[in-house]
């Protein structure tokens, strides 16, 4: 049987034995009709608080922040109407589009025509955020489980602030879009560093689809609100990436529902364990480096036995990525426990997500394989994974060697899907 796996721009078909084989994928939906009417509706017709035109006032700076080119945003629909519906309130110049990078590397001119298109590029300014440039950012105070706050100037000192993102699971925040885009979207370094500390994200309640009690997101909302939010855009997307639903209003109560229907369409129960699970990172622009590419991994974590083999395709076209410390950092231990140990001894120094990923690796004993297009097999022997040129035949080996009875799981958008478990009835 044949499956096609989300990697890269062209997908990638691997054969799985039918007989042995479960697919696991979230529940389809067909895009909005009228993508742009279902934004408008949003801006009108808010989940909760006024319309856009009623929380935006004539003549103020307006700043919108919206994802960076890692994320599957529909930035170009989004911007597009929110901008229409702006217009006569505020003046082009007086707008501000800033991209909540956290902590990655900003984008290119050539990207953000990608993102946005060029008529915004060539109307509206926009700034990456820098989490590292201390001259941008502003000190606010110790919110939430004291976390020290710094935030982005020109967000901070914008009459009007919107923001705009998608809803998906998030392997330790529970779900992305919502107050994620203020921090860690718009935030310092530090404040990153402590919001996804060793602490916090090893705690049960950071996983997937877990918001109220989860640590990070407690505390993620907490400087959303005390830093406050004009107005808040979110989407549901499906697998090509397309509107679904669209939601806006204020901030912490239009997530919530944007949270609940991400969560129908993703969240997929499975009755046991499997030996072998194929995953990967949902393909461009997700599955860009090896860094984003732990959250695939995550999601197959949640259902491979103990000592089995996971399998995670991603391209990883900006390798681990190349810039920045983290290449040096996963080769600075000798084995995964020695790294783990590291990362819990220098709990603000050293790569969150890869904290996950290591910690779920040793407590289930089992082996990451990855399949990649830009990375080589010494550069994987770095980060403690091994690499296959063939997922088909590596999976049938793994099936052969776990026996008869072995089974394998098939995530072919990675973690747009989160297989979970079901309890076990006496």
């Amino acid at each position: 049987m044949k499956v096609r796996l989300a990697y890269g721009e062209d997908d990638l078909d691997i054969d799985v034995d039918p007989h042995r084989a479960t697919i696991v994928e979230p529940v389809y939906r067909c895009a909005a009709a009228d993508p742009r009417a279902a934004l408008r509706a949003a801006l009108r017709n808010p989940v909760a608080g006024p319309p856009l035109r009623e929380k935006v006032k004539r003549g103020q700076t307006v700043a919108i922040c919206a994802c960076d080119g890692t994320r599957p945003q529909p930035r170009d629909l989004m911007i597009a109407v929110l901008l229409e519906e702006l217009d006569g309130l505020v003046r082009l110049e007086d707008v501000v589009i800033l991209v909540a990078a956290g902590t990655h590397r900003g984008n290119t001119e050539a990207e953000w025509r990608q993102m946005f298109g060029d008529q915004v590029v060539d109307a509206v300014r926009i700034v990456n955020h820098d989490a590292r440039d201390r001259d941008r950012l502003v000190w606010l105070g110790r919110f939430g489980n004291d976390v020290p706050v710094w935030l982005n100037r020109e967000w901070v000192e914008a009459d009007a602030r919107i923001t705009t993102g998608f809803v998906e699971p998030h392997f330790f925040t529970g779900f992305s879009g919502g107050p994620k885009l203020v921090a860690p979207g718009l935030a310092a370094l530090e404040t990153v560093l402590v919001l996804h500390d060793a602490k916090r994200i090893a705690h049960p309640s950071a996983t997937w689809g877990v918001t109220v009690g989860n640590p990070v997101h407690d505390d993620v909302r907490a400087i959303a609100a005390a830093t406050g939010v004009s107005f808040a855009l979110d989407v549901v997307l499906n697998r090509e990436k397309q509107i679904v639903a669209a939601y806006g209003g204020a901030l912490l109560p239009m997530h919530s529902v944007a949270c609940s229907h991400a969560k129908a369409l993703a969240m997929r129960p499975v009755a046991d364990p499997f030996d072998v699970v194929v995953t990967t990172n949902s393909g461009y622009p997700l599955d860009q480096n090896l860094y984003q590419s732990v959250k695939g991994m995550s999601a197959a974590f949640q259902v491979v036995r103990p000592g089995g083999i996971i399998v995670c395709a991603a391209e990883c076209r900006d390798g681990f990525p190349d810039h920045g410390s983290y290449r040096d950092l996963l080769a600075s231990a000798a084995s995964p426990e020695a790294l783990l140990a590291e990362i819990k001894a220098r709990p603000h120094t050293v790569p969150d997500q890869w904290q996950v990923q290591i910690q779920a690796r040793i407590q289930s004993g089992s082996r990451v394989v990855m399949r990649t297009s830009y990375l080589s097999d010494a550069d994987l022997a770095t980060a403690h994974l091994e690499q296959t040129a063939d997922i088909s035949a590596t999976v049938a080996e793994a099936l052969a060697a776990a026996g008869p009875g072995a089974r394998v799981c098939v995530l072919p958008e990675g973690p747009r899907t989160i297989p979970y478990l079901l309890p076990v009835t006496p």
